[in-house]
């Protein structure tokens, strides 16, 4: 396994060891001592699984009293992957990055409570796969507006009309107006 960093000091991108044949692949996607080992001591409470077509955005979300911490990855087709800093007293408040995940590359990305995540699919029938630090809970759920200005997040629309959004995501607040205070 192998760590990567990105513009954002705590959100990483883990490349497992992709061990592959004529027959397919195996790779370890958690192992608790492999990532503690590496710097990435986690308890997870909670697993999810979505599956999205094609142009579906999802997000930016966060949870202010119970924040979640998520370890996340695509088992079929592709997303763009973002995690914005939203912890008022960072120096990187506000900004973001983004990385590509998919079915062929096999990363997985850390995104570290304190830190609003949303996802683009780029492919139909994409499965996407998230491990959680904490439960979700419905009336500690927040979003920012995936389009904020202010954060200013460059999505691969290529050969996507416009977003398919929910309704929940679409009125959601820029970040200036956000509650992101616990």
């Amino acid at each position: 396994m192998k760590l990567v960093d990105t513009d954002l000091p705590e959100v990483k991108i883990i490349e497992p060891a992709v061990f592959g044949d004529d027959r397919g692949f195996f790779l370890e996607s958690w192992n608790a001592a492999a990532f503690a080992k590496a710097g990435l001591d986690l308890t997870f409470v909670q697993d999810n699984h979505s599956r999205s077509a094609k142009g579906v955005l999802r997000g930016l979300h966060y949870q202010r009293r119970q924040p979640q911490g998520k370890l996340v990855r695509v088992a079929r087709g592709a997303v763009f992957d973002v995690a914005v800093d939203i912890r008022p007293t960072s120096p990187n408040f506000g900004k973001w990055v983004g990385v590509t995940l998919s079915e062929a590359n096999k990363r997985m990305l850390w995104v570290p409570p304190g830190f609003a995540h949303g996802f683009l699919t780029l492919e139909d029938g994409t499965d996407f796969l998230y491990k959680c630090t904490d439960f979700y809970r419905p009336d500690d759920e927040h979003s920012v507006i995936w389009s904020d200005p202010d954060i200013g997040i460059d999505w691969p629309f290529q050969n996507i009309d416009a977003p398919l959004l929910s309704a929940k995501d679409g009125k959601a607040p820029r970040l200036a107006d956000a509650e992101t205070r616990p």
